[in-house]
């Protein structure tokens, strides 16, 4: 149902759900213009539920008829109206079926029951569940489910959670099945899949002796794209029966890939329903991103087995403690097999890439959430519609204070805490306090008279909080003293809503190291040990640590390993970043003094690009990115991050008002100088990584593709003779997609629009049948420097553009109007118009997908004036617009309402 009209809900109004539902069986006739359900609940009243009604929920259900305790119901017995069936008068136990019809086929919102490429998917999380049959739709109902599938035999493929009891045909020719999942679970992670599909699997003995069935299901003809998904799932039950001693419980696990989905994936129990995208992959196909993106993906879903199945939310308040727990521990499974088989150094080096890329996501989609409307704490205390609250507060800053815990507890602790919340609270349906009281129980047996009390601000406030750093160096006592300061002003919600307490200091876990002037590491001694890296606890605004022995004033490398989500203010002068650059022991802390030149770097030139001066690159910011770029100590893949200039979108939150056209000016002469000036370094580095042989996705190869093409970038940015030849030749001769891409992207970006223009349409012609290589041919041009309103709605026209379809909404809509500042950021005001015309226009077919782009506009408020204006006058006509879905209403409004 469409409505203007939003209900906020506050997590302090939670209240037990009054009955218990032990036993759900659902029966599923399945046609794809209508489909019958029959759903038989076993209801007992909840003590303490009084004498409430039933309550269940559903969303554009037909009913066909309510039976209690098998007698038949008149529609005088019960209340019926569009989200609601209520049964009044219910005894301690009752027994109520449920006959309705849902209608697949017409399902373009891709929530509860759909049709997709002629097959039957599900997507309950958060709340789709109600769309296939009347339930109390709340995660904190966990019931065992027996699930009778039936079909005609042009769906021969009959899946759903849990284990398979019994298969048959029936007397009309019809395929009937009948699954059963052993484990309680809330109806969010029921699902359902029918159709054509084939599969790949490989049988395996837990660490226990079971034995278990792993399966792939695909799209018949992608058999030979699976292997690396599979390989994958084996990779991850290894990993968290090594790391997390956590065991597969299920006789069997499915994985199957869908092309119209809106999310990533969906952690089912037992049956993970997965985009495409994050399944299926070959060397011709997709990039070495791909497939480190699909192993990462797939660890998810299956980490989510423990936590967020086996313990679950209480409430959707508590989403972060399955997403949060739940990042955190696909980071360090990515990390560790990115690490796997390579010597302490170039493990450490690879490990060092992972934390720098998930630093990376943070800032450029975290950071910004927080210093906009949308601000909330990873523990939300409202909302208005839960689907836009999957936020990157919740999964990236959730991980974050994750990772925080896990800092101060020790790998040993926190497995222990690990260990403990699992021994409390298997089977249930929890809160995040619940987690923090088992991390906490460790940490106060490690250091008594302590406790995590300031730590839960973590959950309760939101904003990234600063921490200021002062160092004093008295060179006759050898001592240096370090100061750290926090502040965090209000944000979002907090701004109309305070807490009557104030904002209150975070406990921040704060990695330290200091250098000598020559670039070495200087030994610090804290709580009588010797280290070359402390970690300080700052629990309260300000607080100050002491280092004796101290032979010289040294240099500070300050959040090693980044300890916590905050920014740190200290200022270094450019002689001292270069030092860190290239001597810094903490490889994180190396990229991140890189990274603060090359800031400065840019910012300096955008605003003498504003003050309309030329603009000329330092010599010293050259010659570090030379000693990055020649030093023989670092690998590839390092090299490549360490290389990488900041995104536009992480240079805007330095901007005290945002100018996209001035930054994409300032960024591209700073690329074109470095190529131009490093011209034979950029030349040698191309030279030496290349891949010969057959193609691996490990990290070793896919890091010297990373700095190849890299080099080719910048070459062609600094208008090198040879560099168009070579990106040619390298397009066209290239053996895997990631260098083919690579290629494309360098002619694209920089080479002449006619070459680039006969490799673009080449391109399509080849992989025209693979939907989802024109999801990337889609994405290259919609992100291309050259592209603009015009050249989006030309590539709009194309019979290969759809907007029914998520992933091809978001290869062009998506990455035009988050990811192409120059294109959309225009002074006429077209690029804000467009992207009012796209939000309607999904929100008419999928409010879910439209409030993610919506969400484009977040920060308006922060642009400059010619800017600023046509933003706000494009999120007022969205706002207006009659019928507009309770999901983008919720954004626009508080986009609006809660500016900066």
């Amino acid at each position: 149902m469409r409505t203007e009209t939003s209900v906020t809900v506050y997590r302090k109004d939670y209240r037990p759900y009054p009955f218990d539902i032990p036993q759900v069986s659902l029966a599923f006739d399945l046609e794809p213009d209508v489909t019958t359900v029959t759903s038989r609940l076993e209801v007992r009243r909840h003590p303490g539920g009084g004498d409430a009604p039933l309550e269940l929920d559903g969303s554009e259900l037909e009913l066909i008829s309510v039976s209690l305790d098998g007698r038949p119901l008149s529609p005088g017995a019960y209340q019926l109206d569009a989200d609601k069936l209520i049964l009044p008068g219910l005894g301690n136990e009752a027994v109520v079926e449920i006959v309705s019809r849902c209608r697949p086929s017409e399902n373009s919102t891709l929530m509860g029951l759909y049709v997709s490429g002629g097959n039957f998917f599900t997507q309950c999380e958060a709340e789709g569940f109600r769309r296939i049959t009347w339930f109390a739709d709340r995660p904190d109902v966990m019931s065992r489910y027996r699930v009778t599938l039936r079909a005609r035999p042009d769906y021969p493929v009959l899946l759903s959670n849990g284990n398979l009891l019994e298969s048959r045909t029936l007397p009309d020719g019809r395929k009937e099945v009948v699954w059963e999942d052993p484990f309680p679970k809330p109806c969010y992670l029921f699902a359902l899949v029918a159709g054509q599909l084939t599969h790949r699997e490989t049988r395996l003995k837990t660490a226990s002796g079971r034995e278990v069935l792993l399966q792939v299901y695909s799209d018949p003809g992608s058999e030979s794209k699976t292997e690396w998904a599979l390989e994958s799932l084996v990779r991850a039950l290894r990993w968290d029966e090594s790391r997390f001693g956590l065991e597969l419980d299920l006789d069997r696990f499915m994985v199957v890939a869908v092309r119209d989905f809106n999310m990533g994936a969906m952690e089912n129990k037992g049956l993970n329903i997965f985009n495409a995208a994050y399944v299926l992959a070959d060397a011709q196909t997709a990039t070495d991103a791909n497939y480190e993106a699909i192993e990462s993906v797939i660890g998810h879903e299956y980490f989510h087995n423990w936590t967020g199945n086996r313990v679950t939310c209480r409430d959707w308040f508590q989403l972060s403690l399955k997403e949060g727990l739940t990042v955190f521990r696909d980071q360090e499974f990515s990390a560790d097999m990115m690490a796997r088989g390579l010597d302490e150094r170039a493990a450490a080096s690879a490990r060092a890439v992972k934390r720098i890329d998930d630093v990376v996501t943070l800032r450029a989609a975290q950071f910004p959430e927080d210093a906009g409307p949308m601000a909330h704490p990873i523990r939300p205390e409202s909302y208005q519609e839960i689907g836009n609250f999957y936020t990157a507060t919740v999964y990236e800053k959730g991980a974050e204070v994750i990772r925080m815990q896990h800092t101060l507890l020790g790998e040993g602790g926190f497995r222990a805490g690990m260990d403990e919340y699992f021994r409390r609270h298997d089977g249930q349906a929890v809160t995040c306090d619940d987690f923090v009281a088992a991390m906490e129980s460790v940490y106060t047996r490690q250091h008594p008279g302590r406790d995590l009390s300031v730590f839960r601000r973590w959950y309760r406030q939101a904003g990234t909080p600063r921490v200021s750093v002062e160092l004093h160096y008295d060179a006759a006592a050898r001592r240096c003293t370090v100061g750290l300061s926090q502040r965090c002003a209000p944000v979002g919600v907090e701004k109309t809503s305070p807490d009557p307490a104030g904002k209150q200091p975070f406990h921040i876990p704060f990695a330290l190291g200091l250098l000598d002037r020559h670039g070495n590491p200087m030994t610090l001694r804290m709580d009588g040990k010797q280290t070359q890296t402390a970690l300080l606890e700052l629990v309260s605004e300000r607080q100050e640590w002491v280092f004796e022995d101290i032979p010289s004033a040294p240099v500070p490398s300050l959040l090693r390993g980044f300890s916590a989500p905050v920014i740190v203010e200290y200022p270094w002068t450019d002689e001292e970043l270069a030092l860190l650059s290239a001597h810094d022991t903490d490889p994180f802390s190396r990229w991140e003094a890189g990274q603060e030149l090359a800031t400065r770097e840019i910012l300096g030139l955008a605003a003498l690009h504003q003050a309309g001066a030329q603009l000329h690159v330092k010599p010293a910011f050259v010659a570090a990115w030379r000693a990055l770029l020649e030093d023989p100590g670092l690998d590839a893949a390092y090299r490549a991050r360490a290389l990488s200039l900041p995104s536009e979108k992480t240079l805007a939150e330095r901007m005290a008002a945002i100018d996209p056209p001035a930054l994409a000016v300032a960024r591209d002469f700073v690329r074109a100088e470095l190529g131009r000036q490093l011209a034979d370094a950029w030349r040698a580095a191309f030279a030496s990584c290349q891949t010969p042989g057959p193609y691996s996705p490990a990290p070793e190869p896919a890091g010297k593709r990373a700095l190849k093409n890299m080099a080719l970038a910048h070459l062609m940015a600094g208008g090198d003779a040879e560099a168009q030849a070579w990106a040619l030749a390298q397009y066209e001769q290239a053996g895997n997609m990631t260098d083919r891409l690579g290629a494309l992207t360098a002619l694209v970006n920089y080479g002449d629009q006619e070459t680039a223009a006969r490799a673009l349409s080449g391109f399509y012609e080849q992989w025209q049948q693979d939907p989802l290589v024109i999801d990337k041919w889609f994405s290259l041009q919609a992100t291309a420097r050259s592209t603009t309103v015009d050249t989006v709605r030309g590539l709009m026209a194309h019979p290969a553009f759809t907007l029914r379809n998520p992933n091809r909404a978001r290869a062009l809509i998506f990455q035009f109007c988050l990811n192409n500042a120059r294109g959309v950021h225009v002074p006429d005001g077209s690029g804000y118009a467009f992207w009012e015309e796209q939000v309607l226009a999904l929100d008419a077919l999928n409010p879910e997908v439209a409030a993610r782009l919506a969400r484009a506009m977040d920060n308006w408020s922060r642009f400059v004036p010619a800017l600023r204006d046509p933003m706000r006058a494009a999120l007022e006509r969205v706002r207006g617009h009659a019928g507009l879905s309770r999901n983008v209403m919720e954004i626009v409004s508080k986009a609006l309402e809660l500016a900066a």
